[in-house]
């Protein structure tokens, strides 16, 4: 009776804990599931839109409107569909979320923040030049609300998002490309003039500039400081040594690396949508070369990357550098863009 007794429980325990065993099996797969399906959602997002076709992108919005041949068109509509492409790429905008995967990727919230970096460059431009006769002439009603809104915080997760205000810029920028095209309208204007456009590539030079430099400081690197050189009288707040040592934390490598991917894609896309818009300025300065030129230099800085991280080699050494590779790339179209404001500057 004793022994019966005792098997009963015996029994009772094994098959109590065949059963705990059972659901910590099944949470373990559920679980195991749940990890594979955010790494490949991860793979996923962390893939870098593809250039687009500029002119096409404008003429089939254009087409829509009702007037193909508005002078700044081309450049409104691209502005829109990069400005878009951060929002409605896989994954959506990702510098914001607060949850996997989104949450661990950082690769392309660099390359959305280069982007954005161009994109807010450009509606400043649209703002204060492209959009204005001079500069006592009034500022555009929608684009007043259009730059301010891309220079909002691209990290708000909540109280707002930063997807609603980039959006609210977005459906702005949409209400002045309306109204630019229609003949009727002739308070709002786009100005394809020289100067206009020497103002924006004066910012574009000074981005790719610094770039340039802190691609370059991924190797450390003793530089002579030229901050005070070529005026006597020039002063500076603080003194500062003659010679600097900069390198790039290992870390920060491949973010710095992918923020100048995303800022030469969005630029080659704006460059593009200019050489249409102020092709007669161009032509008046002979100078549509020199711009084919420096989109053309652009251009090899969006291929394809075929090793899983980026390389911080030592130049010379055994292992390539991405970072120099793509410092040469954008230090060369920086020189040609300086090459062009002189052009354009050129009575």
């Amino acid at each position: 009776m004793v022994w019966t007794s005792f098997k009963t429980r015996l029994a009772s325990l094994f098959s109590f804990n065949s059963g705990g065993r059972g659901l910590n099996r099944a949470l373990a797969t559920g679980l195991g599931f749940v990890v594979i399906i955010v790494m490949i959602l991860g793979f996923y997002w962390s893939t870098e839109p593809a250039p687009f076709s500029v002119q096409q992108a404008a003429k089939e919005r254009l087409a829509e409107i009702g007037n193909a041949n508005v002078v700044g068109g081309t450049t409104t509509v691209t502005l829109i569909k990069v400005a878009q492409t951060l929002l409605e790429k896989p994954g959506g905008y990702l510098s914001n979320d607060a949850l996997p995967p989104g949450l661990y990727l950082d690769n392309i919230p660099n390359w959305e923040f280069g982007v954005l970096v161009q994109v807010r460059d450009l509606s400043r431009a649209f703002r204060e030049s492209f959009s204005r006769s001079q500069s006592q002439s009034t500022e555009d009603p929608d684009l007043i609300v259009a730059e301010p809104n891309f220079h909002f915080n691209n990290d708000s997760w909540l109280f707002p998002p930063t997807e609603s205000e980039y959006s609210e810029a977005i459906a702005s920028l949409e209400s002045y490309l309306s109204r630019i095209s229609d003949p009727a309208n002739a308070e709002a204007q786009f100005y394809a003039r020289a100067d206009n456009l020497v103002d924006w590539l004066l910012a574009v030079e000074s981005r790719l500039g610094s770039m340039s430099q802190r691609l370059s400081a991924s190797v450390r690197a003793q530089r002579v400081n030229t901050d005070m050189a070529g005026e006597l009288g020039a002063a500076q707040s603080t003194p500062a040594r003659a010679e600097v040592s900069l390198k790039t934390p290992w870390l920060e490598i491949d973010d710095i690396f992918f923020e100048a991917r995303g800022a030469t894609w969005a630029l080659m896309h704006f460059l593009k949508a200019v050489e249409i818009d102020f092709d007669d300025v161009l032509s008046d300065k002979n100078a549509q070369a020199s711009l084919s030129q420096i989109i053309r230099e652009l251009e090899p800085s969006q291929r394809s990357i075929f090793f899983p991280i980026i390389l911080n080699g030592s130049g010379f050494g055994v292992f390539a550098n991405h970072s120099l590779t793509m410092a040469n790339y954008i230090s060369r179209a920086n020189a040609a863009i300086i090459d062009l404001r002189s052009l354009l500057s050129q009575g």
